[in-house]
């Protein structure tokens, strides 16, 4: 007698057999998508930068050549010459220095003659605008300042400029008006002289630019000028280059 067949059970629904091996579906490959041209990295053109830049630098060098050379012609040629100044005298009508109860006070009155001169041989101008001067003696005292008006300068040309200065009243220190009573009536007094300008050059028919400088005048006692020496001043350039 056979043995009835067992029925076959039907597995549930989602039904995962745990002996069954796992098996790993494949990861779906991505494709990389071509970027539009607009987004791709331009190629930088190196080549025309150094040609550019190796031009630029072979015309500044030839610039600077040429205005050297052309420097140096003009030097040759003309041998151009800064002006120079003398103190020539300075006389006092009036140096009075009272000392009162409530302070000591200077009345002054200064006539100064300066003489400026242009050396140049060949056909160099110079061109001043307005000038002002200012006069001190001592330890910086005031003496007052002045005005000069513009002038021209030719060739070998000679300028006297005679100017007059004067202060009223003025309160100084009383330890510094006793030793300049003292230094004026012994001729031991320093008298200071500076003058503030701006000259231009002129060669030939061509007018160059106006340049600004100092002239200082001074480290010259009252002896010393009424004995006839004349010291050269010093111009003052760019307030650090003294040229005398």
């Amino acid at each position: 007698m056979t043995e009835a067949t067992k029925p076959v059970l039907q597995k549930p629904p989602g039904y995962k057999d745990p002996n069954a091996p796992i098996s790993t579906a494949p990861k779906p490959q991505i494709r990389k998508q071509p970027l539009p041209p607009s987004f791709q990295p331009k190629r930088k053109r190196h080549g025309c930068c150094r040609i550019c830049c190796c031009f630029f630098c072979i015309f500044l060098l030839l610039l600077i050549v040429l205005i050297a050379a052309a420097g140096a012609l003009f030097y040759l040629w003309f041998d151009p010459k800064l002006p120079i100044y003398r103190l020539q005298s300075i006389q006092f009508p009036r140096f009075n220095i009272s000392v009162t109860s409530d302070g000591t006070y200077l009345d002054s009155q200064t006539v100064v003659r300066l003489e400026a001169k242009n050396p140049n041989r060949k056909k160099i101008t110079f061109y001043y605008d307005e000038s002002e001067v200012r006069m001190t003696v001592g330890n910086d005292v005031d003496l007052g300042s002045v005005s000069i008006p513009r002038f021209t300068q030719a060739k070998q040309n000679i300028t006297a400029l005679k100017f007059a200065t004067q202060v009223k009243h003025a309160l100084i220190d009383d330890g510094e008006g006793l030793k300049l009573k003292a230094q004026f009536r012994s001729k031991s007094m320093l008298v200071r002289v500076e003058v503030r300008t701006r000259f231009g050059v002129g060669v030939e028919k061509l007018t160059l630019g106006k340049l600004a400088v100092n002239v200082l005048c001074g480290g010259v006692t009252l002896k010393d000028l009424s004995a006839g020496n004349t010291p050269q001043c010093t111009v003052n350039l760019f307030k650090w280059i003294n040229i005398r």
